[in-house]
Parts: C-alpha cells; sequence; structure tokens
C-alpha cells in the first residue's frame, strides 16, 4: 500500500446518515474478487440516472465538476454500515480516496479501510458541517492527528497500530513481519525445545 502521512485534497461533502456497504458499492457492481474495477460501480445507485445505467446524475456530488478530484469524503454518522464486504474500501480506495471524515464508523468498514490504505478519521457532526460550509482544501495530518481547513484545525483520534499501518503503508502481514527476527528467534528455540513438532527441512 502507499503510504499515508498528510494528504491536502478537495473533500466532497455526503452527509448522509447510516451510509451502508450497498449503497458504497450495490452488489450488481461486484462481478470479481479483485480489488480492481471497481471505481465504476462506487456508489452507483447514486451516481448513474439508471440502476445498472453509466449516465451521470448531474445531482451526484461526486459528478459535479469541483469534486472531480476529491480524496477526502466528508460522511455522516455510521459510516460504512451494513454488510462487511471489503468491496466497499476496494471501490473507495480504486476511486482515488484516501482518507474519510465522519462522526462514526461501522467496527468492520473501518477496520477494512485501514487494511486498505484508506485512513477512517472520526470527527464531530459540527465540525464537518463547518469543513463542508468551507468548501477548501481540506488537510489530514497523521503525524500529528490533526485536520485542517482554512484557519480552523481539530485533533482526531487513531490507535497506534492502525496509524501505523497508514503511515507506513503495510498490511497486517506486513506488519507481522517487522518482527521477523523475534518470530525466526522463536521458531528456532522452539524447535530446540519441541524438534518433533517441525517437518524435517
Amino acid at each position: 500500500m502507499t503510504p499515508l502521512v498528510r494528504l491536502t485534497a478537495i473533500a466532497a461533502p455526503l452527509l448522509r446518515e447510516n451510509i451502508d456497504t450497498d449503497a458504497i458499492i450495490p452488489s450488481r457492481e461486484m462481478t470479481s474478487v479483485s480489488k480492481t474495477g471497481l471505481a465504476d460501480g462506487l456508489f452507483a445507485g447514486w451516481r448513474y440516472t439508471q440502476v445498472g445505467g453509466r449516465e451521470p446524475n448531474p445531482a451526484f456530488i461526486l459528478n459535479q465538476p469541483r469534486y472531480h478530484d476529491a480524496r477526502i469524503l466528508l460522511g455522516g454518522p455510521n459510516f460504512g454500515c451494513g454488510s462487511s464486504r471489503e468491496h466497499a474500501v476496494w471501490a473507495l480506495a480504486e476511486y482515488g480516496f484516501r482518507a474519510i471524515i465522519a462522526p462514526s464508523f461501522n467496527p468492520i468498514f473501518q477496520g477494512n479501510c485501514i487494511r486498505n490504505g484508506v485512513a477512517p478519521v472520526i470527527l464531530s457532526a459540527e465540525a464537518i458541517a463547518q469543513i463542508a460550509a468551507l468548501d477548501t482544501d481540506v488537510t489530514v495530518d497523521l503525524a500529528t492527528l490533526r485536520v485542517w481547513a482554512g484557519d480552523a484545525s481539530w485533533s482526531f483520534a487513531l490507535a497506534d497500530e492502525p496509524r501505523e499501518m497508514l503511515m507506513e503503508g503495510l498490511d497486517a502481514i506486513e506488519l507481522t513481519l517487522k518482527r521477523r527476527q523475534e518470530i525466526t528467534a522463536f521458531r528456532a528455540a522452539d524447535a530446540a525445545r519441541r524438534p518433533w513438532v517441525y517437518l524435517p527441512a
């Protein structure tokens, strides 16, 4: 994954409550188990005028020229609720989003974000409304755990391990392999104690 330390970008306001994973990527748009080829189906039910079609709905926020290059998404409470489909985050990431700012996230969706290089940033609904009203570039900084928009800024919390994964571009396996020397030393010591557990080399 590409490390994410500091991001400054346009933030698209999609301030709806309970945006579920089926709204993010409808099941009809999930035609493979690959992480690619999903961006066109992102928010397909809202983004296009007809089910299964590709005629843009001009009223939808991502179809407005101002937000074509948005890399930050502003959402409402309980973002990513519904099913646990990881395709939802894959679609967001492939489209180009690297951070989602919302008052709360479904825990499974939040974990999927971290494992796929998308920062789930929790701010109050009032702060998010203020960011949306400012209509300016937004900066998300994982090093300082702050969000800036205009002259205003807000702090947010992120546990050490998710922060490390995002800032260093690590998935769960790569995070574990940072302790490769300890793992190798444990295996060697354990093989000496219990040789019968290990197959011959």
